[in-house]
């Protein structure tokens, strides 16, 4: 456990993915578009001292995952919440299935959230329940910013998503985390908006959730509904250097934090807790469609 001033804390770390970006994954362009802006926010919002190089940063595996968090760092328990994004790679960017593994070779240290897009309808639904018997699923990470064939994003009360939702009860998957940032090229900035977070949040009551990085530079909104809603909290990965004063970092938090894209050693740039609220997530975003 950290330690610090003569107490203890026990560090959950309720955002950490592992994923590849390497170029032999690579499905077309936006893939490396995506990775690159990722590694930009890390390089540029890191201290000089652990930033990666883009080598090492495009792929992030198990191995190094479970060093830099448990080893070399403090993290008592971490939460996996992986991205499919699979128009952009071939086999995907968070790597569910190496993700799932470890979780099960480490019970006591990691906890696996799955990923679902409702825009795969019926047959997406099917594959849901099938991983959720086999993966014994009790929260799922949604990114409603990916594309999808011809869409460019989704609203969390689309009815295919109400759907998805009203499943997860049935399935007894009762943690909802949806990722609602950074912005981040090439996904549109409207899929980012959090403004329909009330409808699922006041429909849904025995789901829990919360929005991650809801209050990041680009956001149109920050979540209005953590303090209107029981059953929502939110929590914000990044400092906005346009407002907060320090190095543009991500905080640690005594409770819970949340690492990806801006990873450092121990798995986040800075090393201090702060004290932030954990939770889990629910969040909107709009829905467009790539033009033709």
């Amino acid at each position: 456990m950290y330690e610090k001033n003569g107490e203890k804390y026990f560090i959950v770390d309720a955002h950490v993915a592992i994923w590849d970006g390497r170029e032999s994954n690579l499905k077309n362009i936006h893939g490396k578009q995506f990775i690159d802006c990722f590694y930009d926010y890390h390089k540029n919002l890191s201290p000089e001292e652990v930033v990666w190089d883009y080598d090492t940063y495009t792929y992030y595996g198990g191995q190094r995952f479970m060093k830099d968090l448990f080893e070399e760092g403090y993290v008592d328990h971490a939460i996996f919440q992986p991205a499919l994004l699979g128009d952009f790679y071939k086999n995907g960017f968070g790597q569910t299935e190496e993700a799932f593994g470890l979780a099960r070779q480490n019970p006591g240290k990691l906890t696996y959230n799955h990923a679902y897009d409702p825009r795969n309808g019926e047959a997406g639904l099917e594959q849901l329940r099938r991983d959720a018997e086999r993966m014994g699923l009790k929260g799922v990470k949604l990114y409603t910013a990916e594309w999808h064939g011809d869409s460019r994003g989704y609203k969390l009360d689309d009815p295919w998503s109400r759907r998805y939702l009203e499943e997860c009860l049935e399935l007894g998957i009762t943690n909802i985390h949806v990722h609602k940032g950074p912005t981040i090229r090439p996904l549109d900035r409207d899929a980012f908006d959090v403004a329909d977070i009330d409808k699922v949040a006041t429909d849904y009551l025995d789901l829990n959730s919360s929005s991650s990085t809801s209050a990041c530079p680009g956001s149109r909104t920050s979540t209005g509904s953590p303090p209107r809603s029981p059953t929502c909290t939110a929590d914000s990965r990044w400092r906005c250097p346009s407002s907060t004063p320090g190095p543009a970092t991500s905080p640690r938090s005594s409770v819970s934090s949340s690492t990806g894209s801006a990873r450092t050693r121990s798995s986040s740039p800075a090393t201090t807790p702060s004290g932030r609220r954990s939770g889990w997530s629910r969040s909107s975003s709009t829905s467009r469609s790539r033009p033709t």
